[in-house]
């Protein structure tokens, strides 16, 4: 069996060709949209524990007795690694990645490749930094001390943010290194 020339495509492994859907042409932009969004929800759901917090009161049956925890500075500091990891990783230009060199190479062409993936561990450890405190502040200052649930909410806000700001740096990474279709129009 043969296709005729015009469908004919060297790269393509099947000879049944993929539907190709209309959303599917835009999948840089959906991939950009969609990092937006699971950041903007990181950021969001910590925002909303922390104005919980902030607005938590005793109960009713002991109106004269303490919050006993409330979201402080140290609640604030994984999503700040976090949100500094994410725009460190998605600040290196991926060509530079796939250079060629190593430590070698000195501050020259092997130099530029070696900072390159070193701020990219360096962005990494960050959100890997972040998620780990978050895990971190919520067993030590929510689970352990035994308190209500409704004050273990603001510990696993933490960490949903934490989980959100690294998916979206993924998706962010993901959506910037694919070739749009204009992009694929010139090389040809």
């Amino acid at each position: 069996m043969s296709l005729p020339r015009s469908a004919y495509d060297p790269r393509r492994v099947c000879v049944i060709p993929f539907p190709i859907t209309p959303f599917l042409r835009h999948k840089r932009a959906i991939g950009v949209y969609a990092a937006g969004a699971l950041f903007a929800m990181a950021q969001w759901l910590f925002f909303d524990a922390a104005i919980l917090s902030a607005h938590a009161k005793p109960p009713p049956d002991a109106p004269y007795d303490e919050v006993p925890v409330h979201v402080t500075f140290v609640d604030w500091i994984p999503g700040i690694c976090s949100t500094l990891g994410m725009l460190v990783v998605n600040l290196i230009n991926r060509e530079r990645l796939l250079g060629e060199g190593g430590i070698g190479g000195g501050w020259g062409e092997g130099g530029v490749v070696w900072r390159a993936r070193l701020y990219l561990f360096l962005g990494f450890a960050l959100m890997a930094g972040g998620l780990a405190g978050s895990v971190t502040i919520l067993v030590l200052k929510y689970i352990i001390p035994d308190y209500p649930d409704k004050y273990e909410y603001y510990g696993v806000a933490n960490v949903a943010q934490n989980v959100c700001i690294m998916f979206s740096a993924v998706a962010l990474w993901l959506a910037q290194n694919t070739q749009g279709e204009y992009e694929y129009r010139l090389a040809l």
